[in-house]
C-alpha cells in the first residue's frame, strides 16, 4: 500500500499455538540409543489467529497487530490504515524538508561560489603585480648592467669589437625595453574565466564542481 509516495509492505502471519510435546516410544528409544537425539520440548500448531506487520516508513503508533482475545484483528484494521496514512504524511515532510535543504545548500553554495570568484580575481591582481615587480627589478638590473656595458664600450678603440659591443647593446636595450612593464601603460588585468581547480582554493571547504560533490 503507498500513501503519499510512502510505499508500506504487508506481512500477514498465522500465528501458532504451543503445547508441550509429549515423547513417543520411538523418541524414547533413539534418544537412550543415540547421544545426540534431542526430543523437542514443545509442539506447534496452526492457531486461528493472524498476525499482521507493517514495514516501511517512519513508524508511529505501532509495526505489527495481532488477533487477541479481547480485540480481534478485524476491529484493529481502522488504525492499521491510519498508521499507514502517518507514514505517508511523514514520508511527505521529509520530502519537502529535504527539498528545502538541499534549496539552502544550493543557495550557500553558489554564495560561497561568487565569493570565491572575487577572491580569485583579487588573487589574480595581486600574482599580476607581484610579477610586474618582479620583471621591473629584473629589467632594472639588467638595465644597470646595460650602463656599465655602454661604459665599456666607450672605452674600445673604433673596429670590428666595438662595433659587435654595440650590436650587442642594441638587442640588449630593446630587449630590457620590453621586460619593464614601466615601457607601456601599467593597468588592470583582464580576469580570466576561472575553471574549477581555478577556485577550489577559494571555496572555503565546498567543492567547485557543485554543492551535491
Amino acid at each position: 500500500m503507498t500513501a503519499q509516495g510512502q510505499q508500506c509492505d504487508f506481512l500477514v502471519l498465522q500465528e501458532q499455538d504451543r503445547a508441550e510435546h509429549i515423547p513417543t516410544k520411538k523418541e524414547l528409544a533413539d534418544a537412550e540409543k543415540y547421544s545426540w537425539t534431542r526430543i523437542p520440548r514443545y509442539d506447534y500448531s496452526p492457531a486461528d489467529r493472524l498476525r499482521i506487520r507493517i514495514n516501511g516508513g517512519q513508524p508511529h503508533r505501532a509495526s505489527e497487530w495481532a488477533d487477541t482475545a479481547t480485540r480481534p484483528l478485524e476491529d484493529q484494521l481502522a488504525e492499521i490504515v491510519q498508521e499507514v496514512g502517518l507514514r505517508g504524511e511523514a514520508a511527505e515532510r521529509k520530502r519537502l524538508a529535504d527539498l528545502e535543504a538541499a534549496r539552502q545548500k544550493r543557495l550557500r553554495w553558489e554564495a560561497a561560489k561568487r565569493q570565491a570568484e572575487i577572491d580569485y580575481a583579487e588573487a589574480y591582481r595581486v600574482q599580476h603585480l607581484e610579477s610586474q615587480e618582479a620583471a621591473w627589478r629584473h629589467a632594472t638590473r639588467l638595465a644597470e648592467y646595460l650602463s656599465a656595458l655602454r661604459r665599456h664600450a666607450e672605452t674600445l678603440p673604433a673596429g670590428e669589437e666595438k662595433s659587435a659591443v654595440e650590436v650587442w647593446i642594441t638587442w640588449a636595450a630593446t630587449h630590457v625595453q620590453r621586460l619593464n612593464p614601466l615601457s607601456g601603460t601599467p593597468r588592470l588585468p583582464d580576469i580570466p574565466d576561472p575553471r574549477p581547480e581555478d577556485l577550489k582554493p577559494f571555496m572555503r571547504g565546498w567543492s567547485p564542481y557543485g554543492p551535491t560533490y
